[in-house]
């Protein structure tokens, strides 16, 4: 299976407009680990996840199949980076104690990533794939954005969005699940950078691609109206789902 790149021609903007994962879910993962000598951050992108676990573990490894989204990486001390899809990494057999994946996990090869998984995890290693589909904000808004999500981007998302609009539930779980504590996403934006995410989003691209124009555009001026002062923070929430296991002991 060919990796699809579906982020490579716009990394800058994909690392400037991601929001911020909590942190009180990267202290719930560490504390579920057996040890925290070795995470492995699998489609890494601009590092987000990876930067967010350097403070509890000793070394991670940070990968992407992507050397657009590495080259936008952040760097740190403890975080090797390395251009590797998920499906084959270098890690030795029964090395890492936690594996983590954010929101990338549905575009994988998922049979062979989890056997891959199955290779690399210690006896009791976690791993955990977590993801965020649509946003929530004021009624005066949301109406917009669903729209604009479910028509006029929405031929454009790839098939495997599917697999993320239902929160991975439908995915085979070959690990002993986890249920972790209710989580999610909030950031504090003002207008230009909810258009910013907006642009971001594979969906977008595929469409400016296929019309010559860019679809935010067509609905930049009726959020201005809704928004108010353009510079004045409004609330995006997020929730996340996630699933999480721990391999074979």
């Amino acid at each position: 299976m060919s990796f699809k790149d579906h982020f490579s021609g716009h990394a800058a903007a994909y690392a400037a407009f991601r929001p911020r994962y909590p942190d009180q879910m990267f202290a719930w993962l560490a504390a579920e680990a057996p040890s925290r000598q070795l995470a492995w951050d699998c489609a890494t992108g601009n590092g987000q996840a990876a930067v967010a676990l350097a403070p509890y573990f000793e070394r991670i490894h940070a990968t992407d199949a992507s050397a657009a989204q590495i080259e936008h990486a952040e760097p740190r001390p403890n975080i090797g980076y390395a251009c590797e899809p998920a499906e084959s990494c270098s890690l030795p057999d029964a090395s890492v104690d936690l594996l983590t994946v954010a929101q990338a996990l549905h575009w994988f090869d998922i049979d062979r990533f989890f056997i891959e998984a199955q290779r690399v995890l210690k006896p009791g290693g976690v791993i955990a794939a977590w993801c965020y589909e649509q946003f929530d904000m004021p009624p005066d808004i949301n109406g917009l954005l669903d729209d604009f999500y479910r028509e006029t981007v929405g031929p454009y998302w790839p098939p495997e969005r599917k697999l993320l609009e239902a929160g991975y539930r439908t995915l085979p779980w070959p690990f002993d699940e986890r249920v972790p504590p209710p989580l999610k996403l909030e950031v504090d934006w003002p207008l230009a950078d909810l258009l910013g995410y907006l642009r971001s989003w594979s969906a977008s691209r595929r469409y400016q691609a296929a019309h010559g124009h860019d679809p935010v555009s067509l609905i930049e001026r009726d959020l201005a109206r809704q928004w108010g002062d353009p510079e004045k923070p409004r609330r995006v929430t997020w929730p996340l789902s996630m699933r999480v296991g721990r391999g074979k002991a």
